[in-house]
């Protein structure tokens, strides 16, 4: 999807130095937050710093296009009260009927929270203080408060909790060095963030982390919010939506009388550089997104020299130039990045071939060959191949 207003495609090519040139003649309580993920738009922020809080309307894409509206009240030395949310449909007129309602208010030691879904109000309460601030996924205009929150403090290193709707997530975040900070998710890793003399997010990279998002501040003055909910909301109907960011998928196969099923996460490559950059060479990777690639055999496998009873089982893998190693693992139902090299049952080389033409959405295919079959891992332009043959008899 190419970008959609003439600003955000200058700061997206030209980086962050022209953006904040732009935004210098701005109000500084009032910008634009646009998030990529590899070439491809994720999210527009526009957002505003008020005397009660913060109030922001933001433009999601992902599984698919809605508007988000939000309202946030801050009181006395900055403690959070409560927050509205309003999702609706893109171009929906004021009285239509909103898609998602909450409300967050602090109760003494408690975030009461209300949310209104599909005719459904659910009501609950989970431990909350006043220093908490929201944490909306794939959403960064609560980040500016986090940060000029650190900034303020004076402190090298303090900890923030954000809250989502079932509980909440220690945030640290680190001064680095003048103008850089760096703000660790609990468990997706630590993001690199330019800051400006406030504290304010100019830009933040989470490449490092499982999100691998890009965010960087423009002008709100040239976000026109609408049009670009209309434009990716016509995308969609089209036939060419966002979607969700790495869906699942299965692969079942039949070789020499084995059923072999496959279950795993599929990230898209959208535009960027995959072995030996998002996914690092001589590094343990997930081989997919999300929960761990699960693999199961009704009979005994022979992959490589290493054999696999029937059972299920977890992969992961360590790409090399030349292809790595797949590692077989007997811990199962575990997310993609908890990885027990003590429950290993094994690891086998794989072979890199070159595709000629690059694959966008990682897959992993199971084929019958004439002596047995293949276990192939396919994303880009690579394909990373272990050999396996069927032996014994089956469950």
């Amino acid at each position: 999807m190419k970008p959609i207003h003439c600003l955000l495609l200058v700061c997206m090519v030209a980086g962050l130095a022209a953006c904040s040139s732009a935004s210098s003649n701005t109000n500084p309580d009032q910008a634009a937050f646009v998030t990529l993920l590899g070439q491809d738009t994720l999210a527009v922020e526009v957002f505003e710093h008020t005397p009660q809080g913060m109030e922001a309307t933001v433009v999601l894409r992902t599984p698919r296009t809605t508007v988000q509206r939000y309202r946030l009240n801050l009181g006395a030395e900055g403690a959070f009260q409560h927050m509205e949310t309003e999702i609706r449909e893109p171009g929906s007129p004021g009285n239509a009927d909103l898609l998602v309602e909450e409300t967050y208010v602090i109760e003494g030691d408690s975030l009461k929270v209300t949310v209104t879904e599909n005719g459904q109000t659910e009501t609950r309460a989970i431990a909350g203080h006043g220093q908490m601030l929201p944490f909306l996924d794939m959403i960064h205009w609560p980040f500016d408060l986090m940060l000029m929150r650190a900034h303020a403090s004076g402190q090298d290193s303090v900890t923030q909790d954000l809250f989502t709707g079932r509980g909440s997530l220690p945030f640290v975040v680190r001064r680095t060095s003048e103008g850089a900070m760096t703000a660790t998710h609990p468990f997706r890793g630590t993001m690199a963030v330019d800051v400006d003399d406030e504290g304010r997010l100019l830009k933040l990279d989470a490449g490092a982390t499982t999100r691998k998002l890009i965010v960087t501040r423009v002008p709100a003055s040239e976000v026109d919010i609408e049009a670009i909910a209309a434009r990716f909301a016509a995308a969609d109907a089209a036939g060419m939506p966002f979607g969700a960011l790495s869906g699942r998928g299965e692969t079942t196969a039949q070789v020499s009388g084995a059923t072999i099923t496959v279950d795993y996460g599929r990230p898209a490559k959208r535009g960027r550089e995959i072995f030996g950059a998002l996914v690092p060479w001589g590094e343990v990777w997930r081989t997919g997104a999300n929960q761990a690639t699960h693999f199961t055999t009704n009979r005994t496998l022979k992959l490589g020299d290493l054999t696999v009873p029937a059972g299920t089982y977890t992969l992961f893998t360590i790409p090399e130039p030349g292809g790595g190693t797949l590692i077989v693992n007997r811990q199962t139902g575990q997310g993609g990045t908890t990885y027990n090299e003590d429950r290993d049952l094994g690891r086998v080389p794989m072979t890199a071939r070159e595709l000629p033409e690059p694959v966008e959405l990682s897959t992993i295919a199971v084929e019958e060959t004439g002596g047995g079959g293949e276990l192939q891992l396919l994303w880009d332009r690579t394909a990373l191949v272990v050999p396996f043959t069927v032996q014994g008899q089956g469950l």
